[in-house]
């Protein structure tokens, strides 16, 4: 009698935000499911979803340099990673930015402060 274990791979997430300590609380949060990896600008984001694409990005929106949305259209406009799905993460709550985000191309668009459970089921939902 053979035993064969199965090793069960862990999506990868990238967490996209100018402060890590966000990315830190999302860290705890998430690595049960997922293997939490993290961008601190747009910038890098590209870079890194590009050379190891990620199963899903979550992106904050208020970021110098190049913000979120704007991360979200090269993301939707490049080949190796048009097809990821991306979570939106933002303070910004009024429709005209939600609209924004989806209009850039994002999946889902979760208001800060969210509770975890919610933010599972926006990614449930889309990967």
């Amino acid at each position: 009698m053979s035993s064969s274990i199965e090793h069960k791979v862990q999506q990868q997430l990238l967490v996209v935000d100018d402060e890590y300590f966000n990315y830190e609380i999302l860290k705890a949060a998430l690595s049960a499911k997922f293997d939490v990896n993290y961008a601190d600008s747009g910038t890098s984001c590209l870079a890194s979803a590009i050379a190891n694409p990620p199963d899903i990005i979550l992106l904050d929106v208020c970021m110098p340099g190049l913000d979120g949305y704007d991360t979200c259209r090269m993301l939707k406009h490049t080949p190796e990673t048009k097809n990821i799905p991306i979570v939106m993460v933002s303070g910004l709550e009024s429709p005209l930015e939600k609209q924004a985000g989806f209009d850039a191309g994002c999946d889902a668009y979760v208001v800060k402060p969210f509770s975890v459970p919610l933010l599972l089921e926006q990614i449930n939902k889309i990967v």
